[in-house]
This record gives C-alpha cells, structure tokens and sequence, in this order.
C-alpha cells in the first residue's frame, strides 16, 4: 500500500497537515501564555478592589484572595501613586520581568518558547493594564511553574488535536483520490493490459471517459497510439503477404530471365553492327535482372546479400548506368552527364552500388519526365580523408513534403504515382551495409540531390 498512489499521497498529506499544525502551534501557545498572564493580573485586580472595598480584611482572607489569584504580590497604581494591594512572602528573587502592554508578537512568542524550554520554577513580575480604566497599571508576582505545566498540557491537547485532524483530512483524501484518480488509472492500465492480449481486435481501443482534464487527455494519446499501432499491425501483414507473392513472382521470373539469357548469348555473334552495339547491354540487364530477382527473394527470407568489397572504378559503374538510361529518354529531355576524376577509385560491391546509382538516376529522370520540360542529371564524386561520396543531383521539381516524411520507408517514400516506395528504402539498406549512408542532402523548386557516403575505413 505504502507503495501505491494513493498510500503515498496519505502519508504526504498527513505529513503537510502536521507540518501546518505546528506551524499554527507557536503562535497558539504565545497566545495561551498571554491570556494565561492576563487572567492572573485580572484575578489580582479583583483582590485588590476587595481590599478597597473593605480596608480592614483578615490577613487570613488576604491570602485566600492571593491563592485563588495566582500570585504572591498585587501592585496597583492609581492617581499616580503607587500602592501595594496585597502581598506575601515569596520563595525566591524576582528572575525576571514582563510588560504585556509593550509585548509585539515576536516577543511574545520568543517569551513563550524560552518559557517552555526552561523547566525551572521561577517567580517573574508581570505588568499590565488594569480593566475597565480601574487603575494606570497592576503589576503581580508569581511562580512559573504552574504557567508552565498549563502550556504544557495546552500544546499536548493542540498536538493531539492536530494529529487527529490530519489522519482524519488524509483518510478523506485517500477515498477522494481513489476515486478520482487511481480508479481511472486503473482502468487505463486494464485498457492497456486487455489490448495487449489482442492488439488487432479493434473492439479493445479504449474510449475516453474521464472527468480529470489530464487523465482524458491520457486517455485521448492511448486510443491514438492503439488507432496507428493496429492499423500498422495490419499494414505489415499485408507486406508479409506481399513479400511472400514477391518471392514466388521473383522466383518463376529468375527462371524465365535465365532462359532470356541463353538466347542473348547467341545474339552476341550476330554481325549486325547495332545488334553488336546493343547486345552487351541486354546481356548485361538480364544478368542484373537475375541478380535482383535472386536478391529479391534473399530479402523476403530478411537476407539481404552482404557486399562483396573490392576496390572498383567508379567511371565503370556510373557509364553504364547513364547508357542504359539514355535508352529510356531522348537527350532533348533529359541531358545526363557525369563529374568524375578519372580513375576514380572506392571500395563497395559493384552489383549492389550499380542498383543504388541506378534507382536515384531513374528516380530524378521520371520526376522530370513527368513535368514534360527539359532537365539535366549529374552524378559526380569527390573524396575527403574519412570518406568516397557520390551525388546524384537533377533539376527537377523537388520532393513533396509528404515523400521527404518517409522517405526510405517501404511502401510509404513512393514519389511517383503507383510507385512503391521500395526502390530507395533497398537502396538505404545497401549502402547500410557497406558502412555509409544514403541522405536527401537538398530539395525543392531548383531540383534536388542525393549523396552517398561510403566509409574509407575498416570499421574496426
């Protein structure tokens, strides 16, 4: 219980309202004190108007009247002179003296504080002014003990007081907060708990009932987060369905691909000049088509193909990417060109690097395709002391805001209409593996450019 919300918050509160109590205690016993000491300078002023009254009283009813006053000596002035009323011996010197007409209340509770600490009995004069204008002042003489023991007994009864009162305040606000607040958390945590039993059974999505402004807006995140999280869990079945019909399709294609490819080596020894020309070409499409068919059907069973590193000229990889480009779109509409040092040379798979090289460039040519005006792509490189990098820039339109949000997530970065979106999430991951990273380094109105970082080091 000590543990819980609610069992926390008694403790604290009995623990403010005690600390609150004894905050009023010290102001509550320098006023005890007070009142006391005025009680007994009114009790003395009552035996002194006795004594007026009748100047002849026995000395026997002259201590009574001191008894039952408090004090040993009664001094009254009036007219200006000084009279002693009623007096007695007492027990020991005067220790010390009090004007309540002069007290402020830091005094007094200094005085009332000093008292109960000082546990010695004492006899102090205490000076005040007479009721109802009977005199200018009346001053007695008494012991401290008994003031003492009667604050002791008031703060004693104040404390208990208080201590009841607190557990009584805390109890109260135990029940308000169990049921204003554990409650509904407690029915937040069951949402949660029957939700994870079945997160798909869209009937568990909590619906937002509570009356505390913070716990509805709780409740309000939860059916949010419970909203997204099925409609996730049921996007990433459709892909694992998806992906297995990939697999299947990927298969069934390398097997036709491969039988292309057998055909293709014939057509090599045609003595056709285009032919000749255009053969390499198409042997070399298929045989990446079989490459990524049987890449495709590694990364349905979640195992992409590690890179095969070997030290390659980059000249090579990027020509063959723009040629077989440049079959796919006229020079008039899209220019394609390269900024390469020559025999640039990196570490990376080549297979693996022409597909990431070659998914960018197709990316930036449909995007200025589809805005039917002239455009150019450049695929450059430069080096630092850590780093190989390779931009693919374009003058396109630029990214929408919504593909730049998710833009090497599957099924979701897709800019161009029915596309996918898988091209650059595959492409991300390639270069992952190789150490790097692929990143949108700018886009907008002037086009847009992506950069490719392949690390120089080892990794170690």
């Amino acid at each position: 219980m000590l543990n819980s919300l609610s069992g926390r918050f008694l403790i604290l509160t009995t623990i403010f309202v005690m600390l609150a109590e004894i905050l009023i205690f010290v102001p509550s016993i320098a006023r005890f004190r007070e009142d006391y000491l005025q009680n007994r300078l009114e009790r003395a002023q009552i035996a002194s108007l006795a004594l007026l009254a009748d100047d002849m009283i026995e000395s026997a009813l002259e201590e009574e009247l001191l008894e039952n006053a408090g004090v040993f000596n009664v001094v009254l002035r009036r007219d200006e002179v000084r009279q002693l009323m009623l007096s007695s011996s007492m027990p020991q010197p005067i220790d010390a003296t009090f004007d309540l007409r002069e007290g402020t209340a830091p005094v007094l509770i200094r005085d009332a504080m000093m008292r109960l600490l000082e546990p010695d009995n004492k006899v102090i004069r205490v000076i005040g002014a007479p009721t109802r204008e009977a005199g200018l002042l009346i001053e007695v003489t008494m012991e401290t003990g008994p003031l003492r023991a009667a604050m002791l007994d008031y703060g004693i009864r104040i404390l208990v007081l208080s201590a009841v009162i607190s557990v009584f305040t805390a109890m109260l606000l135990f029940v308000a907060v169990q049921a204003i607040l554990v409650k509904p958390i407690r029915g937040v945590v069951g949402h949660m708990q029957r939700y994870a039993a079945a997160p798909e059974d869209a009937r568990r999505i909590i619906t937002p009932n509570a009356g505390v402004t913070e716990l509805r807006e709780a409740e309000e995140a939860l059916r949010s987060m419970q909203t997204e999280l099925i409609a996730a869990l049921r996007q990433k079945d459709r892909l694992a369905q998806l992906g297995l019909t990939v697999s299947k399709i990927s298969h069934d294609l390398r097997n036709i691909l491969t039988s292309a490819q057998l055909f293709t080596d014939r057509i090599e020894t045609s003595e056709d000049p285009l032919v000749a020309r255009l053969a390499p070409k198409l042997v070399g499409s298929i045989t990446r088509a079989v490459h990524l068919c049987e890449s495709t059907l590694a990364f349905g069973k979640a195992e992409e193909p590690s890179p095969t590193l070997m030290m390659l000229t980059l000249d090579d990889v990027v020509a063959d990417v723009l040629d077989s480009e440049r079959l796919a779109v006229s020079e008039d509409v899209v220019r394609l060109s390269d900024n390469i040092p020559p025999m640039f040379t990196l570490r990376a798979d080549p297979e693996q690097l022409f597909r990431v090289i070659s998914n960018l460039v197709r990316n930036a040519r449909q995007a200025l395709v589809a805005t039917n005006k002239p455009g150019e792509i450049t695929v450059s490189a430069y080096e630092d002391a850590e780093n190989w990098w390779i931009e693919v820039a374009d003058t396109g339109p630029g990214l929408p805001q919504k593909a730049q949000d998710h833009l090497f997530t599957a099924f979701q970065g897709g800019v161009a209409k029915g596309g996918t979106g898988l091209g650059l999430a595959i492409a991300a991951e390639l270069i992952r593996a190789h150490g790097g990273a692929l990143e949108l380094d700018r886009t907008g109105p002037g086009g847009t450019v992506f950069s490719i970082r392949l690390p120089k080091g080892d990794g170690i």
